[in-house]
């Protein structure tokens, strides 16, 4: 009797063990998958390249001077637009090292520059717009070899604005009667909205308290315009998303259908040093007491998001 006893013993001792041993191989399989899912790398997909126009689709009145604030940072862009450091050009030039991780060398150089300048200041569609509206309001702009940005103004409501997201990124199918005529092709376009009278504490953060988390003093925007400021912060994060992402499978982590990219994959970096609700260290004009991190076209200074460094798998900030 006691042999048998021992012998049950042993054999569910044996079997606790194996039953261990499945468990534990299938939760380390199934945190490598889940692992693998959140790493940042390439899909395989296209990525912008080329001469680039950056078109731009102003929808609903804009004040001449928040139209040059946003013109001046397509502009400054460029390598020469600013002899200052840092700049915005630097700050471009590090989405340089998402291409030079790519097998296939044959492709040209990506070089910006501000193409058009469209005005629709009759609010041809209304002041509540879905996404649909806003692919017929990109569709406006040249759709070969550019990228259109439609820019809403404070008054006007977004489908998803302020509730899920302050701006988004995407590519649409090209008019048949768009150059060259008869051929379709994808191009790619970017929304973003004002937010200064409907989430600044969202959409213009750290130039606006925050609507949730730690509630530390609003810096001052560098052009002393919250709206405008922030809505460069967040063109700037979309450009980066479009240009190495333009079409849903270029680089990111994540999901497909919710993708980290180049810039969201830092969020609210903009300095060494940042933790949520802290911006991090940036620099401050001794005259206005402005914070910004990057010099601009024309003289002036830019708040930018950090990138994600695909060589160091970390963000990268100006300062």
């Amino acid at each position: 009797m006691a042999s048998f006893i021992n012998t049950a013993i042993s054999f569910l001792v044996q079997l606790s063990i194996v039953l261990s041993l499945i468990h534990f191989t299938l939760g380390t399989r199934i945190l490598e998958e889940q692992t693998e899912v959140f790493k940042f790398h390439y899909h395989n997909g296209p990525l912008l390249t080329g001469k680039i126009s950056i078109n731009l689709i102003w929808y609903g009145k804009f004040m001449p001077t928040q139209r040059a604030i946003i013109s001046d940072f397509v502009t400054s862009l460029s390598s020469s637009s600013s002899p200052n450091q840092p700049s915005v050009a630097t700050w471009w030039k590090s989405t340089e090292k998402y291409f030079s991780l790519l097998k296939s060398k044959k492709a040209s150089p990506l070089v910006l520059s501000l193409g058009d300048q469209i005005l629709d200041e009759s609010y041809s569609l209304g002041k509540s717009l879905k996404e649909k509206h806003i692919k017929q309001l990109a569709a406006k702009g040249d759709q070969k070899n550019a990228i259109n940005i439609v820019l809403t103004a404070s008054d006007v409501v977004v489908e998803g604005f302020c509730s899920s997201r302050c701006g988004t990124h995407g590519s649409s199918l090209s008019s048949k009667n768009a150059p060259p005529k008869g051929k379709i092709y994808k191009f790619s376009y970017i929304w973003v909205g004002n937010s200064e009278s409907q989430c600044p504490g969202q959409c213009a953060w750290p130039f606006h308290q925050p609507i949730y988390g730690p509630q530390g003093p609003a810096l001052v925007a560098p052009n002393n315009d919250v709206g405008s400021d922030g809505i460069v912060m967040n063109l700037a994060s979309l450009l980066a998303g479009t240009i190495t992402n333009p079409f849903g499978n270029g680089y990111y982590q994540g999901p497909a259908d919710a993708p980290l990219e180049a810039a969201s994959a830092c969020p609210g970096v903009y300095g060494s040093g940042a933790y949520p609700g802290y911006a991090g260290n940036l620099l401050v004009d001794p005259t206005t007491g402005a914070s910004y991190n990057a010099h601009g076209a024309n003289g002036r200074k830019f708040l930018l998001p950090a990138l994600f460094d695909p060589s160091t798998s970390s963000c990268s900030t100006l300062v």
